[in-house]
């Protein structure tokens, strides 16, 4: 590109995000209008096309909605004759130009109407809100998921790690920005201001989130960090208004106690792996006396299976502890049964999987999937009401060692093996596969 071109597409692209969007009053229907923005070649044409899809789409009712992934599904899809040729011709030739017109009709036009799309300042955000509508869409239509199949792989390239960008939230952090962390934490509700304050303010507390320049005020993903002297066996420990906070330098742990992804149209594209070891890393750099890297995360699946192992169960005297224990309103409920509690845990964060060979537990897939091990787990960690329902109270900590989690990555995503404690692998009895093949495709089911 030559420096008069570059210079006028950057002052092209100044005006373009300094002047005020307006509305469009193209009539064209959505059809005429993606056929029309697919083979336009001009930049001002194309943006007025851009535009009035976006704002008739965001104006449209959801029946209307339906119709346009409708249209992406159907109209702007591959011609699967086209590819079988070019790959027949491709087969025989071994040919360079055949192989790029391979290339090209392999791609669905959608993809490319997406592209052109987001071409618009600004339309980055507005096409992963569009994703979200699709995403609710598909339950009612499952012949959606080829065009979502195409949102997903645009948005892995658009919103790699390389464009995102780590930021501190802190007490300072501007207060929009603010309103949307209490907004979208999804593991330990923030009540007001003043709880944000507690978790932002003190020095032992941190916060950092994954931004992307075409989204800057909105948080991609976001981690809440407490700096402590010990590994904490409670959430009550960490978030009490009473808790005495320390200073940075006396800390020895990171505790990574909530992670909560922000937007949902961005489900399914990786940040949390990313977001963790970037924050350690960033945390040992700074802070030199920070020897010990863990999560005190929930346990979201474990009642539900317990729930499937008490209709499996063989044993009346086990049936009847499980029922009892899914039942469970309250601490006094559970008080008796800790040790219980802790070893049904182990075997189902450990040995409890899908079909694919894959962790039950969400959460622990995440984390295993990082390279952590399986720390510790505790009884009685949380004993809000939600927590009481999805895992009896239980939550565990997994620790991120930076120096062994790319061998557990390995082990896990090769062989489907987690890395636990020997204190956790002593729990365990001997495996028994047909039963727990069994209990394994049932709790499957449930999900």
């Amino acid at each position: 590109m030559s420096r008069t071109s570059f210079l006028q597409d950057l002052l092209a692209t100044i005006f373009e995000r300094a002047a005020p969007r307006t509305p469009s009053n193209d009539r064209r229907s959505m059809k005429e209008l993606c056929a029309a923005l697919i083979s336009e070649q001009g930049e001002a044409s194309g943006s007025s096309i851009a535009t009035a899809i976006l704002d008739r789409y965001e104006k449209s009712s959801p029946k209307e909605r339906s119709e346009f992934f409708r249209l992406l599904v159907e109209d702007h899809d591959i011609d699967a004759d086209a590819i079988i040729a070019a790959a027949t011709a491709y087969k025989a030739t071994r040919d360079a130009d055949i192989l790029a017109r391979l290339v090209e009709e392999s791609e669905p036009p959608r993809q490319e109407l997406l592209r052109r799309l987001n071409r618009l300042p600004g339309a980055t955000g507005r096409l992963v809100k569009m994703r979200e509508d699709l995403l609710a869409a598909l339950k009612a239509d499952p012949s959606f998921r080829r065009a979502d199949i195409d949102f997903r792989h645009l948005f892995a390239s658009w919103f790699n790690r390389g464009f995102l960008v780590l930021r501190r939230i802190d007490w300072a952090t501007p207060a929009n920005i603010l309103e949307k962390i209490i907004a979208y934490e999804a593991v330990h509700a923030i009540n007001d201001w003043d709880d944000l304050r507690r978790r932002l303010q003190p020095a032992d507390r941190h916060c950092f989130a994954f931004f992307h320049p075409a989204m800057p005020d909105e948080p991609l993903i976001f981690v809440e960090v407490a700096l402590t002297d010990t590994i904490p066996g409670s959430i009550e420990t960490l978030l009490s208004d009473e808790r005495q906070p320390i200073g940075e330098t006396e800390a020895t742990t990171a505790v990574f106690y909530s992670i909560s992804n922000c937007q949902r149209g961005l489900a399914g594209i990786s940040f949390g792996n990313f977001l963790i070891k970037q924050v350690a890393t960033d945390l040992m750099l700074s802070l030199p006396n920070l020897k010990t890297f863990v999560t005190l995360s929930p346990v979201p699946g474990l009642t539900r299976w317990m729930r499937d192992e008490a209709q499996s169960a063989g044993d009346d005297d086990r049936r009847k502890l499980l029922s009892r224990l899914t039942e469970a309103q309250s601490f006094d409920d559970l008080q008796a049964h800790g040790q219980v509690l802790s070893t049904l845990a182990a075997e189902y964060l450990v040995r409890a999987k899908r079909k694919d060979g894959l962790p039950l537990d969400p959460v622990a897939r995440f984390h295993f999937g990082n390279g952590a091990s399986l720390e510790a787990i505790h009884p009685f960690a949380d004993l809000s009401q939600k927590a009481l329902a999805q895992s009896c109270g239980v939550m565990v900590n997994y620790r991120y060692d930076l120096k062994t989690v790319e061998a557990n990555h390995e082990l896990f995503a090769h062989k489907g093996e987690v890395v636990a404690t020997r204190a956790i692998r002593s729990m365990l009895g001997p495996e028994r596969p047909e039963r727990n093949s069994r209990r394994t495709e049932n709790a499957q089911r449930a999900l």
